[in-house]
């Protein structure tokens, strides 16, 4: 059996982030990655095939709580999720990270705060490429230093539409977003400004996902191994350590030992990990609190056509902590990514002739809305006997989200252009319902006391002397924003007290 120091199971926000900084230390390290390469073809950029015949989509069902099967959204490849993200990255705003009341109940305080992420915040803008602002975001938490990159331009329609929305009174801001692209001069720039990055692998790695960012990087360390195409299945322990990875790779058992063992999997597969094996549950929350954000995408058809490419670069966040007519939190406005005939093609009527399609594309902008959901116990990952994840979610908080969409519409029918608004249910169908776990936060929350939490401060299992959680089961409360840029810091954060404290 082989052994490693370190088994970092998992290849994405969290699992690539650590398996970085971590690779200079000179430790044997292992990343376990269940996917493989994903291949660079031109299919990564072709809608048809990533949108309507779900080229990329895993072979595996999970249930819902009807037991009704359907396919994850979701993704196992090297990079996990972060090869399909749209690269928005927007730290939690310090309110975030204390107690706060919502319309159907209360988001609880982090046992840590912002100040404690704050230094891991920036190293992660740094890290991922992150284009942006400071000064523009009305929510901004606080930070001294600029970002490392200039913010993304805005082309022409969507500097029209900027202007307009801050002359309806808004304070519209330059998205954050991680792609390495340089403006100044285009030869030596990786990101082309393409109109198909949200929702899309790139063909060109000019995206910051976790494989090209810091997998690629993690291995040209000697002692950093990865290996592809191996499920992990269940972990074996011996009085308070983990002693065995069991796994399996094209059907054969396979098995390793580490003196530490990282589950980065993502919230859901790390919980359901956790709950096959029967381990870290002393407190009984292990897969419980589920968050997963409410999420819509409308498409606004404007009486002017659309040509830009790279649409996704403006935010709105004045809603973020409320309204003159809404005393609580409402949530968070950005801009989607190009809208493409293929992608109102899966729910337009059968015979919706394509000329009809290609129309309302030309004129579609897409804008995305996020509104908190709240950590209930009842919401939560299971696993069937045969060890299938059952995924018990209930929809809460709901208000907000119907107040921020009315907030959205009203605020676009003041920039006076657009004539319909609908809402796009091809983004819905990937996005909205259950299958929708791009956002997957938080169930192995982390605190200081092991009844309620299942993690400590430093994501270490209460349970287990050698078991960390590195992904986005630690949140406490998903806040407003994309959950990427916090799993990555958090990871930044884990990796320098593993190297201080347990590593040396």
């Amino acid at each position: 059996m082989e052994k490693y120091d370190v088994i970092i199971i998992g290849s994405g926000a969290g699992g690539g982030t650590l398996a970085y900084i971590l690779a200079e230390t000179g430790k044997k390290i292992l990343i376990v990655e269940r996917g493989d390469y994903l291949p660079r073809e031109k299919e990564n950029w072709e809608p048809h095939s990533v949108f309507i015949e779900g080229r990329y989509n895993p072979n595996e069902e999970w249930l819902d709580k009807d037991g009704k099967p359907f396919t994850p959204g979701t993704h196992y490849y090297v990079g996990g999720n972060t090869k399909f993200y749209g690269a928005a990255l927007l730290r939690l705003r310090k309110e975030d990270f204390e107690e706060m009341q919502h319309f159907d109940g209360v988001s609880p305080a982090w046992p840590l705060k912002y100040e404690d992420f704050q230094p891991y915040y920036l190293k992660a803008e740094e890290l991922y490429s992150v284009h942006g602002q400071r000064g523009e975001d009305p929510t901004e938490p606080p930070e001294q230093s600029p970002y490392f990159h200039p913010p993304l331009s805005h082309e022409p329609r969507i500097q029209e539409i900027f202007d307009q929305i801050k002359a309806s009174g808004h304070k519209p801001f330059p998205l954050p977003v991680g792609i390495r692209l340089n403006e100044e001069n285009r030869e030596k720039s990786e990101c082309v400004r393409c109109d198909t990055c949200d929702g899309f692998p790139c063909l060109v790695d000019a995206k910051a996902d976790a494989h090209t960012t810091c997998i690629r990087k993690a291995l040209k360390h000697d002692n950093v191994t990865l290996m592809t195409g191996v499920k992990i299945n269940r972990l074996l322990t011996s009085g308070k350590r983990v002693t065995t990875v069991e796994g399996e790779k094209e059907g054969k058992p396979l098995s390793f030992e580490g003196g530490l063992v990282v589950l980065s999997c993502g919230a859901i597969n790390s919980s359901a990990i956790l709950l096959k094996s029967q381990i870290a549950n002393s407190s009984g929350l292990v897969g419980r609190h589920y968050m997963c954000h409410n999420n819509s995408a409308i498409v606004a058809i404007s009486t002017k056509k659309n040509p830009t490419h790279f649409q996704k670069t403006l935010a709105v966040n004045d809603y973020y902590f409320g309204a003159d007519d809404s005393e609580f939190p409402l949530g968070h406005i950005q801009l989607l990514g190009k809208v493409k005939q293929e992608m109102l093609e899966a729910d337009a009527p059968a015979l919706t002739p394509g000329i009809a399609l290609r129309e309302m594309a030309d004129h579609a902008i897409g804008w995305w809305i996020t509104s908190e959901d709240l950590p209930v116990p009842e919401n939560r990952v299971e696993v069937t006997p045969e060890g299938q994840i059952v995924l018990n979610y209930t929809p809460n908080n709901l208000e907000a989200h119907e107040r921020l969409l009315k907030k959205l519409k009203e605020m676009l029918k003041s920039c006076g252009s657009h004539l319909h608004l609908f809402p796009s249910k091809v983004y819905l169908s990937k996005k909205i319902p259950l299958a929708a776990v791009a956002h997957q936060v938080g169930t192995c929350r982390f605190g200081t006391d092991p009844k309620t939490s299942v993690l400590d401060i430093h994501c270490k299992a209460h349970d287990l002397e050698n078991l960390y959680v590195v992904d986005g089961s630690f949140f406490p409360s998903i806040s407003g924003v994309n959950p990427g840029l916090t799993i990555i810091a958090n990871a930044l954060r884990i990796g320098d007290h593993l190297k201080s404290e347990v590593l040396r």
